[in-house]
């Protein structure tokens, strides 16, 4: 069960649009590494995660990555908002214009529309925390190429926001795999499924 507050995570105010940036962050919505995916995988992985501490953080992570997509939506819809077409001409904006206007739509910058093959929830417990640490660090990666290419304070402020999220999910994420790896067989722990293998040993 969630609440909702009335507000973002971290306040977003665009006074100028530019679709031509809006196409570039609006991976962070949609794309393989973006918002989208991360609170899917996380809310999806908890349920066969056998230790309580680490499922409750893939709840608390999974459920903060949707307020970042919240704060990604608010930075595609401000950049967007009100354009001319000669705005959207000009900006590569048509293409998308075609097809969504410019209401919100989950796809890469690329174009390449959202897929659940962005995510996995493999119900083994290694598996999917290094699933988490590569998409903490990928989504990183994302953020530090979308810096690279906008110099807007306007923009830039929120985005160095969510990027620093990204570094301390990551590391909580390792602080986990360190607390489940003490509690494995520490001579066979990369050669297990503790919830399929406990169940197998039982039989």
């Amino acid at each position: 069960m969630w609440s909702y507050e009335r507000r973002l995570q971290y306040p977003v105010k665009i006074t100028k649009p530019n679709p031509k940036m809006a196409q570039l962050i609006m991976s962070q919505f949609g794309g393989p590494d973006g918002e989208l995916a991360a609170s899917m995988r996380y809310l999806s992985q908890r349920y066969s995660m056998p230790y309580k501490e680490v499922a409750g953080l893939l709840t608390d992570i999974g459920t903060e990555e949707l307020a970042h997509m919240e704060i990604i939506s608010a930075i595609v819809f401000q950049l967007t908002k009100n354009l001319s077409l000669e705005e959207i001409k000009t900006g590569g904006f048509d293409a998308y214009y075609i097809d969504h206007t410019t209401a919100l739509w989950p796809q890469a910058a690329g174009g390449i529309p959202f897929n659940t093959c962005f995510f996995q929830s493999k119900g083994d417990v290694l598996t999917d925390l290094h699933e988490d640490l590569a998409a903490e660090q990928k989504a990183r990666t994302t953020y530090d190429n979308i810096l690279r290419l906008i110099t807007d304070p306007e923009i830039v402020d929120p985005i160095k926001f969510l990027r620093e999220r990204e570094v301390v999910h990551y590391q909580r994420f390792g602080e986990a795999m360190v607390r489940v790896q003490e509690r494995l067989d520490s001579k066979n722990f990369y050669a297990m499924n503790l919830e399929i293998d406990k169940l197998m040993a039982n039989k």
